[in-house]
């Protein structure tokens, strides 16, 4: 699957640089072109192996906008005739669809994200999907009530939004740069294998995946989940029937990218390694044991041909919206907006009211 990554904000340009280096590292080939836009000079510095954009120089002067995610919007809006033109030749006739890579608790990812992917409907006839990635539980009320509008937003405007939990890859006692890293790491690898499947063969699979599987299954609307397990292979197909099944259930159950997670309209299971390696019998089983758990008859499957000594389990879900998971963050974020506007409400606000006027 050839994609053009364009990465919004801090959190988006990390995550879109991180990707291209796995997929050039790799050798790979599925993403077209890359391209990071930001209100903040800084961080786009940072980033090495990607084209940059500053946006709302004009408003912010370079300095970012902080968490407000309105001026994000706003800014993204004014300047979206620039960001459009700068696509042109990384947005080429190869790209089988359009990735917009956002933070969505911060301010210009979560404010210019859903902005930029409106006005990308309107431009290019391929599919333009999300990728969004949630805040903690503990990053900030600010950072809930942020994400919960870009979500919601977002889940309008693109033709799906692969959705990653900060606090599914996040282990205790880590540093927040440290967490932020390895969770970096982990999106470019799973998203990354991912773009890839069908566009990169060492070998030749019984039944290989292509672009086509991928975007039928994230067309199936609204939010999706991405999962992945993998464990050592034996050399001999027949040895490895137990591991399928194996990296198969940790993928959908342990490895997603937002937990328990387990009902979906659509879903896609690809099996990577050696060719001589994958199981047919233990792929086939997987694919039904992934329909009985997800509740859909839509579940496609194959082949990813990669030499590994591993074997690998991808698990997609599309149309994931109905999830405790995702409706217990939604609730997060309405909390925090409640309580945004209860401080609003404060007594003490009377004495600055500007709708009385002052004496002097």
């Amino acid at each position: 699957m050839k994609v053009a990554l364009i990465g919004v904000g801090q959190a988006g340009g990390n995550v879109t640089e991180r990707l291209a280096r796995f997929d050039a590292d790799m050798g790979f080939g599925a993403v077209q072109g890359a391209l990071a836009v930001n209100s903040a000079e800084a961080d786009l510095q940072s980033l090495e192996f990607v084209d940059t954009q500053l946006i709302g120089a004009d408003r912010v002067n370079g300095h970012g906008v902080g968490a407000d995610n309105e001026l994000g919007t706003e800014i993204m809006d004014a300047d979206i005739n620039q960001v459009l033109s700068n696509l042109d030749g990384r947005v080429t006739s190869k790209a089988d669809a359009i990735f917009v890579v956002a933070g969505l608790g911060g301010g210009t990812g979560s404010g210019g994200a859903p902005v930029l992917v409106h006005h990308l409907q309107r431009v290019y006839d391929v599919p333009i999907y999300a990728l969004g990635v949630l805040p903690g539980r503990n990053e900030g009320a600010i950072y809930q009530a942020n994400a919960g509008r870009s979500l919601k937003t977002l889940a309008r405007e693109a033709d799906s939004t692969l959705l990653i939990d900060n606090d599914a890859w996040h282990e205790q006692g880590e540093s927040v740069e440290d967490a932020f890293e390895r969770i970096n790491g982990k999106i470019a690898q799973r998203v990354g294998l991912l773009f890839a499947s069908g566009e990169a063969v060492d070998g030749v699979g019984e039944s290989v995946v292509d672009s086509s599987e991928v975007i039928n299954t994230l067309n199936a609307g609204g939010l999706s989940v991405l999962g992945y397990a993998s464990e050592t292979a034996a050399e001999d197909s027949s040895d490895n029937l137990r591991t399928v099944m194996t990296v198969s259930r940790q993928a959908l159950l342990t490895g997603a990218s937002m937990p328990d997670v387990t009902s979906a309209d659509a879903a896609l299971l690809v099996v990577a390694g050696r060719p001589e390696a994958i199981p047919r019998k233990g792929v086939e089983k997987a694919r039904r044991w992934l329909e009985d758990e997800t509740d859909t008859m839509q579940v496609r499957g194959g082949d990813f041909p990669l030499d590994t000594d591993r074997l690998g389990a991808l698990v997609l879900l599309g149309g994931a919206e109905r999830s405790s998971r995702i409706d217990e963050f939604m609730e997060r974020a309405r909390e925090a907006k409640r309580a945004q506007e209860d401080e609003r409400d404060d007594p003490a606000d009377q004495l600055t009211d500007e709708r009385i006027e002052n004496l002097f």
